[in-house]
């Protein structure tokens, strides 16, 4: 019985140690990331905005506020993310087809693939990647974005602590006719226009001093998907562009504290 004991005593002592281990792993993600959203080079956004992660475990919170954008159409937005990428918007350089405009694909090799969707609602994952019903549209071609609860695999949030995550809006309109169309085909899928997934734009996110999650912390998406007239357009790129791929306003976030501090 002595001899049960004991080793009942001991066996949560060695449990206590293995937990603290893994909650240390855990905590090396928490922190918080930032950048400024800059058009990609080459694909004529006259635009910006600015983005802000929160990490608390394998938890995200995402907000960003983004200008100068096709009004009133879905703009696929993500996280992109690579272990093989440079981890970094693309350059003039990375046009490889000399075609003078940043596809999707050609800008994989910086950003890396998709990893986390940012929809208004609903799934997250790479599989909604042009969940164009659930993308924000951009009415006034502006992005007001905010969402919480965002679940994501350790390695990810990792990454997004690091500072080795982009996020990335596509979405332009090279002929400045208010719509997607245009002659050049999609890299990702024939049967789209290029300017539905070419990289609007894109920002590196890096460590910031801010840690405070916000005020009571943001559980689900807004933004809205009124005016999108043709929701199909997109929907047949979703796998191509997994496949493929793998100042403003500002960040409500900052708003509220900033508020709440002068109060």
């Amino acid at each position: 019985m002595k001899a049960r004991t004991r080793a009942a005593l001991v066996a949560p002592a060695l449990s206590l140690a293995g937990l603290l281990a893994v909650t240390g792993s855990a905590a090396a993600a928490d922190g918080t990331t930032s950048g400024d959203l800059a058009p990609v080079p080459l694909n004529g956004v006259d635009g910006g905005g600015d983005a802000m992660v929160w990490v608390d475990g394998t938890t995200l919170t995402v907000e960003f506020a983004a200008s100068g954008l096709l009004a009133g159409s879905p703009h696929a937005a993500h996280l992109h993310f690579g272990a093989d990428a440079k981890n970094q918007c693309p350059t003039e350089a990375d046009d490889a087809d000399g075609s003078g405009t940043i596809t999707t694909s050609e800008g994989v090799p910086s950003y890396g693939s998709v990893q986390v969707s940012l929809t208004t609602e609903g799934d997250t994952s790479a599989d909604s990647a042009l969940a164009v019903d659930r993308f924000d549209a951009a009415e006034g071609g502006s992005i007001d974005y905010q969402r919480g609860e965002i679940e994501v695999s350790q390695d990810v949030a990792d990454a997004v602590s690091a500072g080795d995550v982009a996020l990335v809006v596509h979405g332009v309109d090279y002929d400045g006719s208010g719509a997607y169309d245009g002659d050049t085909k999609s890299d990702l899928d024939e049967s789209l226009p290029a300017e539905a997934t070419d990289p609007a734009l894109c920002g590196v996110l890096s460590a910031s001093q801010m840690d405070e999650m916000p005020a009571g912390g943001v559980q689900t998406g807004t933004g809205t998907t009124a005016g999108i007239e043709n929701p199909g357009l997109l929907a047949g790129g979703g796998v191509a562009l997994l496949a493929g791929a793998g100042l403003g306003a500002g960040l409500l976030a900052r708003r509220r504290r900033t508020a709440a501090q002068d109060s």
